[in-house]
């Protein structure tokens, strides 16, 4: 009996064993995970590193010094070009390898080869529309240019070296998690990470929306309601601005397009309202201290880890503190000791679909231009874990890739923005070389390198922000702006119409810009570029104007600028929205027939200050009545099962609240009866109130805005743990402090000007990536504080500081 007992507990221990190391499905080997010499264990990591360390590296011309600082983020001192950049690569990799992995892995569709078959459609869109095709385009102008040949090789040394050098000990915990190592990074995957950001904040499109909306609504209709100009305007060139050139002649509207408008009969990732961000600069007439301050606070998901890493990189020419996209070299956003910039999304329209008339089933040739043109195949092989690879074969024409050709090879999954039978015009398809504007910024000395630097810059297309020492401050809409006829791209294109293909490009010189405009700053907000005067067309919607408007009342009101008030303003909760159109949604209600519990609603909103604080009661009652208000007023014509259909803005809803009382929209078309903008605002009111009761009780503490709309700052493969949790924050998308949902500031910066420049600057989270580190998210209470952290901006090697914790010396090999 004794023996039998042996053999049994001998056979589960081996089968215990096994099934350790076995993947079952998506579950990596949990026996490799919890191995105490070589799973997650090795990971944890102290707070005090030691204070001096060496390393010899194969690839270095000369020696390196890394400085820590206390909040782990390194100052590198190199002294040339080569070694600056091949430390950089080095030390992002030390603290962000997995992250750089994953998400070249995305934009490229090589997700399902490390997680499954669960990743593959995500793989098959980012391959079908052409995310690859664009990197290569991309690094091809990279590599021509010999100063950005040097710097992106030299990362790529960097990433390798620190890649080779590990153990699977110490392979970050993602990898051990996913049970995959990471491979070798090539000088593609630095485009790769560019055109990631692209799709991000130029990616989006909703002309099949707009399309289904001209065919049933007309064009009438369709003007009215999504009119090319906004109702509320605070354009970032400040209206009345003179443009000292001589502008190209306009395209003309195709003939297409013009039949496209009258008829009702047409051919057939939506744009996300709310992600953006806010900069501006002030001039030394409006400072403490004489000299300009900058801020810039980009607002993208909030991830753990960031999408941003601090970094101050120091060779010969140039000395710049600010953040990287780890996977990308140089700073994208910070300053040197002479000039500071930003960026923020210009929303300008990049990106447009043609219909695509194919020859016979082939599609070997399509029509254009009154004769066929043949097209061209690129085969994507997709490797998928643990099942047979897979192929597709994506149709380009002389626009760019067909996404899906017809509604069956558009899976159920794929975006619906997308339109099927429709070939792909994108910008960041094109060749450029981003990299060199960065390069250029990090060395800049004045606004005359500040314009040379724009000049290389293509998409996606940015306001960037500039300040100097010398007193000047700047903004400029910049990219590789395509010359257009207006409204062209609002509405799927005729593709077999020449007139519709893009005519160019807007000359760079020619973007919107402006230098110390009299009022004493520059200022964006993600709202309208200019005034109706620019020539030029560069789109039909962008953001809201209400974060531009605060900004821009603000700067012109405070005098004596400092950094902290720059602090304060970036973490603003007021809201113009409901300082528009409260009252008059107030006015529409009447206290006589209200119940208690409506009354007790209706006092707590008369007394709002109007701020979206994480305690306010009010926000919680004003934002849910507003929304209801809303989708009350559009539900009943723009929800449907058939198609999907872009719904008119905020804005122009708003418009119709404060001057359209009488709105044909405001009737219910499914009801009997006539209703009036007096009914829809009292039943979204009731709606409101009644809603909140069922899911929070009565009117108290539960209905604060912070627990109503709590944020989480989650893992970047929301992995359960590794994300920040549940907390009570203010702000929303329309106030300066874009706090929502999982969107918000994702880096805060501002930079003082003069003989000594000061920098402060926080992001939510930590330098590492590594879950097991102090400093993965030994940031975020600050951050949740609306601190900063003033910035270590060190002159040499040998410069003294109490914050400087730790010193790494790279030495050639």
């Amino acid at each position: 009996m004794k023996i039998f007992k042996a053999i049994i507990c001998i056979l589960s221990t081996v089968v215990l064993i096994w099934a350790l190391h076995t993947k079952f499905g998506p579950v990596p080997p949990v026996g490799n995970f919890i191995n105490p010499s070589t799973g997650f264990w090795q990971n944890a990591e102290s707070k005090y590193d030691s204070p001096a360390n060496k390393l010899n590296l194969e690839g270095l011309h000369d020696e390196v010094i890394v400085k820590y600082d206390d909040n782990h983020v390194p100052h590198i001192f190199a002294k040339n070009d080569h070694d600056l950049y091949y430390a950089q690569g080095y030390v992002t990799a030390a603290d962000r390898l997995w992250q750089m992995d994953i998400q070249t892995r995305s934009a490229s569709g090589r997700l399902a080869k490390v997680v499954g078959a669960n990743a593959l459609e995500i793989d098959r869109y980012h391959r079908r529309m052409g995310m690859v095709y664009g990197a290569e385009n991309s690094l091809r102008g990279m590599m021509k240019d010999p100063q950005t040949k040097l710097v992106v090789e030299a990362y790529t040394k960097g990433i390798n070296t620190y890649i080779h050098s590990l153990t699977p000990a110490q392979y970050p915990i993602e990898f051990k998690l996913l049970n995959y190592k990471p491979e070798e990074w090539k000088p593609i995957n630095c485009a790769l990470l560019l055109k990631l950001m692209s799709e991000t904040l130029a990616g989006g499109s909703d002309e099949l929306e707009m399309t289904n909306v001209l065919n049933k609504f007309g064009w009438k209709v369709t003007q009215d309601l999504f009119p090319d100009e906004s109702f509320q305007q605070e354009p970032i060139i400040p209206a009345g601005t003179k443009w000292n050139f001589k502008p190209l002649t306009i395209p003309k509207f195709s003939p297409t397009f013009k039949a496209q408008m009258l008829s009702n009969n047409h051919k057939p990732a939506s744009k996300i309202e709310g992600i953006g961000s806010n900069n501006w600069a002030v001039s030394g007439s409006k400072t403490a201290t004489g000299y300009p301050i900058l801020a810039n606070d980009p607002h993208l998901h909030l991830t753990f880890p960031s999408i941003w890493y601090q970094i101050q990189l120091h060779g010969p020419g140039v000395n710049v503190y600010g953040v990287s996209l780890p996977g990308a070299p140089n700073i994208i956003i910070g300053y040197n000791q002479n000039i500071s910039w930003g960026v923020t999304n210009v929303d300008a329209d990049v990106l447009d679909w043609y219909q695509i008339k194919f020859k016979d089933a082939d599609k070997n040739e399509y029509w254009y231009n009154n004769q066929w043109r043949k097209t061209t195949r690129r085969i994507e092989t997709i490797k998928v874990r643990g099942q047979a690879a897979v192929t597709e074969n994506v149709i380009y024409t002389h626009f760019g890739p067909v996404v899906y050709e017809d509604s069956i090879q558009k899976y159920k999954k794929a975006p619906a923005n997308v339109p099927a039978g429709t070939a792909l015009r994108w910008v960041a398809h094109d060749e450029s070389n981003e990299l060199r504007t960065f390069y250029l910024l990090n060395r800049g000395n004045n606004y005359a390198d500040y314009r040379k630097a724009l000049a290389f810059y293509s998409a996606p297309a940015q306001n960037f922000i500039f300040a100097s020492a010398d007193n000047d401050i700047a903004i400029t809409p910049n990219g590789k702006l395509p010359l257009k006829f207006k409204d062209q791209g609002k509405f799927i294109l005729d593709g077999t119409d020449a007139a519709n293909n893009w005519q160019g490009f807007i000359p760079y010189e020619q973007n919107p810009t402006v230098k110390n405009p009299p009022r004493g700053f520059v200022s964006s907000a993600n709202q309208q570029s200019t005034d109706a005067t620019y020539p030029y067309y560069i789109n039909w919607q962008f953001g809201a104007y209400q974060r531009g408007k605060r900004i821009n009342d603000r700067l012109s009101a405070m005098n004596h600028i400092t950094a902290d008030s720059m602090r304060l303003l970036q973490t603003d909760n007021y809201s113009i929205t409901a300082y528009d159109i409260l009252p008059t949604l107030l006015k529409y209600i009447d206290p006589s027939e209200l119940d208690a519990s409506q009354l007790e609603a209706y006092k707590v909103l008369k007394s709002w200050n109007k701020r979206f604080d994480a305690d306010a009661i009010g926000a919680t009652i004003f934002n849910s009545w507003w929304l209801n208000v809303y989708n009350t007023t559009w539900r009943d014509d723009f929800e449907t099962l058939n198609a999907d259909l872009r719904w008119p803005s905020k804005d122009r809803t708003i418009k119709m609240l404060l001057t359209e009382p009488q709105s044909k929209w405001f009737d219910n078309i499914h009801t009997a009866g006539r209703e009036t903008i007096a009914d829809i605002v009292s039943q979204a009111f009731n709606n409101t109130i009644n809603e909140l009761i069922h899911a929070h009780g009565k009117l108290g503490a539960a209905w604060q805005w912070g627990k109503i709309r709590p944020t989480e700052i989650d893992h970047l493969a929301s992995l359960p743990g590794f994300g920040s949790g549940k907390f009570e924050s203010g702000g929303t998308a329309g106030v300066i402090n874009a706090i929502s949902g999982g969107n918000g500031p994702s880096w805060r910066m501002v930079v003082q000007l003069g003989p000594k420049v000061k920098g402060f600057g926080i992001f939510p989270g930590g330098e590492s990536g590594n879950p097991g580190s102090f400093y993965y998210t030994n940031m975020l209470q600050s951050w949740k504080d609306g601190k900063l952290n003033e910035l270590l901006y060190l002159q040499s090697a040998t410069e003294k500081s109490e914050k400087i914790k730790n010193t790494l010396t790279l030495q050639k090999k």
